[in-house]
């Protein structure tokens, strides 16, 4: 039965991919999409606590794997893309190119955490990151085409240094084999490890936003829809998350490579929470939030493969499920409490703000949500010494940059009200309540030990690293101190400047190579310089 589900989770979207190719069956394909992800959702619930089951499809060269830290991202992923797929049936029914990014990019962000060879996990980890461009950026808004355009600048870039690490990865292994198991186990012995460690870390951590590859999070953020950034900022990004645990060997101790991965993770985290109270925008502080969080789960991986700890992958992929729907909620609740204020019928005050303050803490670890289970995960990685004293830092930095997120969000005009309350369908605004409380209490039915998390000593551990960021969090704002101004993306306009400057050089260039190609001894000149250097390659 599992590997049927499998299969379908996979076949379920791409037959309703092939069906929007007749132009009669296309509407009917894209009002159903949002039931594409079912058989992913049954097949990750009984993947859940299972051995791995894997399905080779040799007449397709495919190869599908599932085990349980993929399984849960799955779950968590496909019940994120049936809530607000349901939820933009009417308001996006109109809008087939709309409807066929979100088509594709769904299949995507399934199926990375199924595929189980290196063809098909590169294909589906492409189809996470460039057809996402069609939710946002078809729009005459030079704000969202330049974000578009940055975001696809790093896609590209991302699966340019994905392509080559994968190169490197086949090459290394000894039998051939295109399985991932096959070829991660290889790679502590292959003469490429230190070369692919860095292709890895660099393009999976782009997709997580890890520093310096992060500017594009906030840009992207800041211009989609709701409905959209909740997508992608929950399963969206765990493609990088299931990148790292797929292909770093954590079963066998890599002290230098985790150590280094580890110190990025550390230093993502806290700019992340630096650069993100510098921001107004709710939409941008969660972006610069996300950066945080995923500067988390990169140092704990980064600490498991240096200590050889393969439970690092479940306890992170448990992590980064609980970030995935705290992250999506916190979007739609931005949406929802917008469009509220709009109408008139909830004051930005209350139980909606209460709600909307508990999920932004449990990020940070707060008692009885999820966040408190999923920071109880992440202390097998840090146990001691430093990691230990900076992860409690991290939760603390959390916990002040998620109160500035509250407070901005309950001021009398947040930035981006007005858009972000019509571009939120009218069913998440609705059923809101509902999803913010099944964002906090699901991860309690999926925890592999729950208890652990009402002990008084954990309940503690807890709740002083946010009871101290809360006041830490008021006291600057009583103190009447400002923030430096920070423009979202941060590092994006110093790589614009350095483009734009290199472009400017083009006419020097061609002038340069025109006066060269009149010059009869260029050519020979040119010459002499290659053979030179092929004498040097074969002494």
């Amino acid at each position: 039965m599992t590997e049927f589900l499998l299969a379908a989770t996979l076949a379920a979207p791409l037959a309703l991919l092939a069906a929007c190719f007749v132009k009669d069956w296309r509407p009917r394909a894209l009002a159903w999409q949002f039931l594409a992800p079912a058989p992913g959702l049954a097949a990750g619930l009984l993947g859940l606590r299972g051995a791995p089951v894997s399905l080779d499809l040799p007449w397709l060269g495919v190869t599908l794997r599932l085990d349980p830290p993929g399984a849960l991202l799955l779950v968590f992923a496909a019940l994120l893309w049936i809530v607000v797929g349901a939820a933009l049936r009417r308001d996006k029914a109109s809008d087939e190119r709309f409807g066929i990014s979100w088509l594709l990019t769904m299949t995507g962000s399934l199926g990375v955490f199924v595929a189980g060879d290196l063809v098909s996990f590169y294909l589906l980890y492409a189809l996470v990151s460039i057809p996402a461009f069609g939710l946002f950026a078809f729009s005459d808004d030079p704000e969202k085409k330049r974000a578009g355009a940055i975001y696809m600048a790093f896609a590209l870039f991302g699966e340019a240094l994905l392509l080559l690490a994968f190169a490197l990865l086949a090459a290394g292994e000894p039998h051939g084999s295109a399985r991932i198991a096959d070829i991660t186990a290889a790679l502590p012995s292959s003469p490429y490890r230190d070369a692919v460690g860095v292709l890895i870390v660099a393009g999976f951590g782009m997709k997580m936003g890890l520093i310096p590859f992060n500017g594009w999070m906030p840009l992207n953020y800041g211009a989609a829809p709701i409905p959209v950034a909740a997508v992608l900022s929950g399963a969206g990004v765990k493609a990088g998350v299931i990148g790292l645990i797929r292909f770093l060997p954590l079963g066998a101790p890599m002290a230098g490579m985790g150590e280094a991965l580890a110190t990025l993770g550390f230093l993502s985290a806290f700019y992340g929470v630096a650069v993100g109270l510098t921001q107004h925008n709710p939409k941008t502080i969660l972006a610069y939030s996300s950066i945080s969080q995923m500067g988390v789960v990169a140092a704990a991986l980064g600490l498991g493969l240096a200590a050889g700890a393969p439970s690092a992958a479940g306890d992170m992929a448990f992590y980064g499920a609980n970030h995935l729907l705290v992250k999506a909620a916190l979007f739609l609740t931005i949406g929802a409490l917008a469009a509220r204020q709009k109408s008139g019928t909830e004051p930005l005050s209350g139980w909606p703000l209460a709600l909307a303050g508990a999920l932004a803490l449990s990020l940070a670890g707060l008692p009885f949500t999820g966040g408190a289970l999923a920071k109880l995960a992440s202390k097998a990685q840090f146990v001691t010494g430093w990691p230990a004293f900076l992860a409690a830092l991290s939760s603390i930095g959390s916990a002040i940059l998620m109160t500035h997120f509250v407070t901005r969000l309950a001021s009398p005009t947040p930035e981006g009200a007005r858009d972000t309350a019509q571009e939120t369908p009218a069913a998440l605004v609705r059923f809101w309540p509902a999803l913010g409380l099944g964002a906090l209490l699901l991860p309690w039915f999926f925890a592999a030990h729950p208890g652990e998390a009402l002990k008084l000593d954990k309940i503690w551990d807890g709740l002083w690293p946010v009871a101290t960021g809360v006041a830490l969090a008021f006291g600057f704002q009583r103190s009447g101190l400002s923030a430096p101004q920070i423009p979202a993306g941060d590092s994006i306009g110093l790589y614009e400047r350095a483009f734009a400057r290199f472009v400017a050089l083009g006419p020097d260039f061609e002038w340069l190579d025109a006066r060269l190609r009149q010059w009869p001894a260029a050519g020979a000149s040119l010459l002499l310089i290659v053979l030179a250097l092929l004498a040097a390659a074969l002494r």
